[in-house]
């Protein structure tokens, strides 16, 4: 740890001015961005580092974004040497992405005279389409050369000036190249907003105690993770949860872990050791979607004024078998492994710490982002359009309190699109969306409820499904109930015929067809 001590003052002005610059590129983005997506639900995350790429800020946004960025500053930092004006653009999972659709840049702040970059910016948006075998690019697929463009860490932006030939190369593999266009020039907007912001912090602090402040905010992130763990119990605590499927069979897939607390030394040591294997389908998770949840798992533990900075990882040692559903290896198809995977390892892990302070601990939330795209010609305009939205569940109800309905939980921090927001950019009627009662496990402290939705589709289109907890139920603690499972059902237009779908499909839509979504309900705590 760094021996120097900063004025708590001087200390947490600064911790509040880096995340205003975090925030602020968050607001820049979302004000400029083209899409719903990003405009409406917010589907995007920035975060600040410092030029050892250890991340000493970030926005309140997208936890399973944030945790793993990191590994995505480090992998551009390796690969290009980045110089003023450059930006960086990613979007590869094998280097510490998430998932293809999630685009990721980078640009790094040179301060006065300084030869090597003394600050990164980075941001990372959820783009509606990257082309692939789906429309949305999040479908049951098999392989990620299915899922999409794949772009390893290169130059958008060299110099100030935007590299054309690479961005053409990225929209001629997209179905909505306007958009995404529009998005990722949002996406390089907020970068120069985060530079302008750091420029004048320097010259408020100085760089040197720039670095010394760095390096205390780091120190103090990590102090009070390792409070934390002095309170906890020594020893192993275990748990495991399954995902229904892969996509591509009906086999359940499970996901173990083992947390050792060492009070003594302050540190806990992960293990996903028991974990399946890789599989055919799109729900494999990276190392990055991995180390994100026990980073937000983590996080959780603390104040909500704690410093979200690298300082939190220190204690922790992880242990991920590779070739397995939480560290894949290419070409293994991640898609899901982002929504849906991510969400059952924090399920995993809070259920595993519930054996330790089960006082603290809520039970399952709804444990799926039931992700849902459309993508076709819009008959209005005669242009092509994605949609790509996740709806909210019922979160797991804790000790004292009943569980919040219809609301995201864990590792997504988005918002709904607007039913006229929707309407507008999209050629579908909403027929119905609100909360699904009942739905929340009873309990001495009952679970949330989760949401009905209808859609009405009034073209041809491409829809595709990715969801979980059709199977395996979001489950009580201290003898509370199980949550309400996930349904959905499409109506075809001008017939009976009324066809339940499994939770990972594609199919195509006719107009006049209405597609009715029903998300899980949070698990009761406590016996009622």
């Amino acid at each position: 740890m760094n021996a120097r001590a900063s004025d708590p003052i001087e200390l947490t002005i600064f911790q509040c001015a880096v995340h205003s610059i975090a925030e602020e590129m968050g607001a820049a983005l979302r004000r400029t961005a083209l899409s719903p997506n990003i405009k409406e639900r917010r589907d995007y995350s920035c975060a600040v580092f410092d030029g050892k790429g250890r991340v000493i800020a970030m926005g309140d946004h997208m936890p399973v974004h944030l945790g793993s960025m990191p590994m995505s500053v480090a992998a551009a930092v390796a690969a290009i040497d980045l110089g003023p004006g450059d930006i960086a653009i990613l979007n590869d999972p094998y280097a510490g992405g998430t998932h293809l659709p999630d685009i990721t840049m980078v640009l790094p702040v040179f301060v006065a005279s300084e030869k090597r970059p003394s600050f990164y910016v980075s941001n990372r948006a959820h783009h509606a389409d990257v082309g692939g075998r789906f429309a949305g690019s999040m479908g049951p697929a098999e392989e990620i050369f299915q899922e999409g463009i794949r772009i390893p860490p290169v130059r958008i932006v060299r110099g100030g000036v935007v590299d054309r030939e690479m961005l053409d190369l990225i929209l001629l593999n997209v179905r909505t190249p306007r958009e995404r266009e529009g998005d990722l020039d949002a996406q390089i907007g907020a970068c120069r907003v985060g530079e302008q912001r750091i420029q004048q912090l320097a010259k408020k602090f100085g760089a040197r105690a720039l670095e010394s402040l760095v390096d205390e905010l780091l120190d103090y992130s990590e102090r009070l993770v390792r409070a934390e763990l002095r309170t906890m119990p020594a020893g192993e605590f275990c748990a495991e949860d399954w995902l229904d499927s892969d996509g591509v069979t009906d086999e359940p897939r499970k996901i173990a872990v083992r947390l050792r607390f060492d009070p003594d030394a302050a540190s806990v040591h992960v293990d996903f050791a028991g974990s399946s294997a890789q599989v055919a389908g799109s729900v494999n998770a990276v190392r990055a979607i991995t180390l994100s949840a026990c980073f937000y798992v983590l996080r959780c533990l603390l104040k909500e004024d704690a410093p979200a900075t690298a300082g939190i990882l220190r204690p922790l040692t992880l242990t991920c078998p590779e070739g397995s559903i939480v560290d894949a290896r290419p070409p293994a198809a991640v898609a899901g492994g982002n929504v849906e995977t991510s969400q059952r390892i924090v399920d995993v892990l809070l259920r595993a710490l519930a054996k330790a302070v089960p006082e603290r601990v809520p039970a399952a939330s709804a444990g799926t982002m039931s992700n849902l795209t459309i993508g076709g010609v819009d008959h209005r305009t005669g242009e092509p359009f994605t949609y790509y939205e996740t709806t909210a569940g019922g979160m797991g109800a804790r000790m004292g309190l009943d569980g919040v309905s219809g609301v995201q939980t864990h590792m997504t921090n988005s918002l709904n699109t607007p039913i006229e927001a929707l309407e507008y950019a999209y050629p579908f009627r909403v027929l119905r969306y609100g909360y699904r009662c009942g739905s929340g496990g009873e309990g001495k402290f009952r679970g949330g409820d989760g949401l009905t939705k209808e859609i009405e589709v009034l073209t041809r289109a491409q829809m595709t499904l990715l969801a979980e907890r059709r199977r395996f139920r979001p489950w009580g603690l201290q003898g509370g109930e199980e949550g309400a499972a996930g349904k959905a059902w499409v109506s075809r237009a001008g017939r009976a015929e009324k066809v339940e779908l499994p939770g990972k499909c594609s199919l195509q839509l006719a107009a006049g067809d209405v597609l009715r979504i029903e998300t899980p309900g949070g698990g009761g705590w406590g016996k009622k």
